[in-house]
C-alpha cells in the first residue's frame, strides 16, 4: 500500500516568526502519526526556519518552486544545487506558476529532470481550467501534461515522482472536485502513468489538490488512487492541517 502523503503549499503567506509558529504547533499534532508522510513546502526565506522545528521529527521539508539552471543571471530565482540537501521535495508546474509566470510544459519538464539529478523528489502538479473541464478536454489535458512534463524521464526516476492533480477551477474557490471526480481523475493518471512506466506506477503516489479542507478531506481521501493531499489555504491553520493528516492517517487503519 503506498503511503498517504499530505504536503502543505503555504504559497506567499506568513513571516519567518509566523511560519516557525505554524510548523511548531503542526509538529505537536502530527508528529505522532507515523503512518501518514507529512511535508511543509514555506515560502524560500523561512526554509531555514522550517528546518529547524522539524529537524528531530519525521516531517519532511519542500520547496515551492524552483529554476532549472544550476546558476546564472536569474535574478530572483532559486537554483537546485541551492535546495539539493537542503529540501527533500519540490513543487514544480503549479498552476500558479503556469497561469501568472507563463510557465511553459517544457520548462516545467526541465524542472522536473533537474530535480531529479539532484536527488529531489518533484511534486509536479496537472491539472485543467475551467474552460478545458465545461468542453470535455481534462483528460486530453492531463495526458498532454504528463507527457511532455515527464518527457526524459526513466522509469527508475518516476519511482521518485509525486503527481497532484490540481483542478485549476478548483485551487482557493472553495469548490473542490467531488470525490467521484477526483478519483475518475487520479485514476486516469495513474492509467497514464503506467502505460509509460509499467509496474513503476503503481508505487507512484497521487495527490489531489484544491479546496481541500477538514471536512471533504476523509471522503476525497479514502478514494482507491487518491494517495493524499496538496493542501494550500488549509495548510495555513494548523488544526485544520492536522486534521487532514489524521484523516489520511484513517485511511491507513481504516
Amino acid at each position: 500500500m503506498r503511503q498517504p502523503f499530505i504536503a502543505g503549499n503555504w504559497k506567499m503567506n506568513k513571516t519567518v516568526q509566523e511560519a516557525r509558529e505554524l510548523a511548531e504547533a503542526i509538529v505537536a499534532g502530527v508528529q505522532a502519526l507515523h503512518d501518514v508522510e507529512v511535508a511543509l513546502c514555506p515560502p524560500f526565506v523561512a526554509l531555514t526556519a522550517v528546518k529547524a522545528v522539524i529537524a528531530d521529527t519525521p516531517l519532511k521539508l519542500g520547496a515551492q518552486n524552483m529554476h532549472d539552471q544550476e546558476k546564472g543571471a536569474f535574478t530572483g530565482e532559486i537554483s537546485p544545487i541551492m535546495l539539493a540537501g537542503w529540501v527533500d521535495y519540490v513543487i514544480v508546474g503549479h498552476s500558479e506558476r503556469r497561469q501568472h509566470f507563463g510557465e511553459s510544459d517544457a520548462f516545467i519538464n526541465r524542472k522536473v529532470r533537474a530535480a531529479l539529478r539532484h536527488s529531489l523528489r518533484p511534486i509536479l502538479c496537472i491539472g485543467e481550467t475551467l474552460e478545458q473541464n465545461d468542453r470535455g478536454e481534462t483528460e486530453a489535458v492531463l495526458a498532454q501534461q504528463l507527457r511532455l512534463g515527464l518527457d526524459g524521464v526513466s522509469s527508475t526516476e518516476a519511482a521518485h515522482l509525486v503527481i497532484a492533480y490540481e483542478p485549476v477551477w478548483a485551487i482557493g474557490t472553495g469548490r473542490p472536485a467531488t470525490p467521484a471526480d477526483a478519483q475518475q481523475r487520479c485514476a486516469f493518471i495513474r492509467q497514464e502513468l503506467c502505460a509509460r512506466f509499467g509496474d513503476v506506477a503503481d508505487a507512484i503516489r497521487i495527490l489531489y489538490g484544491g479546496s481541500v479542507t477538514p471536512s471533504n478531506a476523509p471522503e476525497l481521501l479514502r478514494q482507491p488512487d487518491i494517495d493524499g493531499a496538496l493542501v494550500g489555504g488549509a495548510s495555513l491553520v494548523a488544526q485544520d492541517f492536522i486534521a487532514i493528516v489524521r484523516a489520511a492517517s484513517q485511511k491507513q487503519t481504516a
